[in-house]
């Protein structure tokens, strides 16, 4: 599979270029310690993509079958094919571009953030993320179930981007989402996560990673044809949300 070589590419480049080179100094039994501290919030993003998984894999279909609607339509009455434009005019370079961010530069960011927060012991930022990717989930998770919304291409009936530059990805892509599950963007909602905890650190090279990282997720979902524009102003308005709530609830405690 293509994608683990390219992460243990940007993993290479990313100890080179974005962690401080003086990180290494401390001893096992310093990381040990480290580590015992972060376990607790571990432990809760794991609980968290174990539940997704659940969700996708087993609960979704029934409670789709339940609720025996979908509301795609008003979405597409409300934005006239805006989305589906973009599908209309793909050019191979963007589309590369934007199914490498989508599919490989975003979820390496997600998992190697997680290493850089434990390495450098950023309890803030280790903190602040996994309180708020439970509070964006408990939230997205009764739109997911009660309101399915399809994606772009596979309402339009369009070839998915995805497969078009990696064949076959798709399939391990739909182990991990739905077609239905859309609204809010949960992309744009943790992309834009990843800058708030980032910018927690000072690494300005990291952080200047996460802005482009972030813009450049939010311009995928539009341009591969995959979230509405609703569900990106939606993924918007959750993270902001949660962001609010999360930094009143790490003052009081």
């Amino acid at each position: 599979m293509v994608l683990a070589p390219f992460n243990i590419l940007l993993f290479i480049i990313s100890i080179l270029f974005i962690i401080p080179k003086n990180t290494w100094r401390k001893s096992l039994e310093d990381y040990i310690k480290i580590l015992s501290y972060h376990t607790t919030y571990l432990i809760l993003i794991v609980i968290v993509v174990i539940v997704h998984l659940l969700e996708v894999n087993i609960i979704d279909p029934y409670t789709t079958k339940l609720v025996s609607q979908n509301f795609t339509a008003a979405f597409q009455l409300i934005e006239n094919g805006v989305v589906y434009w973009f599908s209309q005019h793909w050019a191979s370079p963007l589309l590369y571009f934007f199914v490498f961010i989508y599919i490989g530069l975003y979820p390496f960011l997600l998992w190697f953030s997680l290493f850089y927060f434990i390495v450098l012991n950023e309890k803030k930022a280790m903190k602040t993320f996994s309180y708020a990717l439970i509070t964006i989930y408990a939230i997205a998770i009764p739109f997911y179930l009660f309101l399915p919304i399809t994606n772009v291409y596979t309402y339009y009936g369009l070839n998915s981007a995805l497969d078009i530059v990696i064949p076959t990805v798709e399939q391990l892509f739909y182990t991990t989402t739905t077609n239905n599950n859309c609204f809010p963007s949960l992309h744009v909602a943790v992309s834009l996560l990843l800058v708030k905890t980032v910018s927690l650190t000072n690494n300005k090279r990291f952080i200047y990673l996460t802005y482009f990282c972030t813009s450049s997720v939010i311009c995928a979902v539009i341009y591969l044809s995959i979230h509405w524009i609703t569900d990106v102003v939606g993924g918007i308005l959750l993270s902001f949300g949660v962001f609010f709530l999360i930094k009143r609830f790490i003052k009081e405690t």
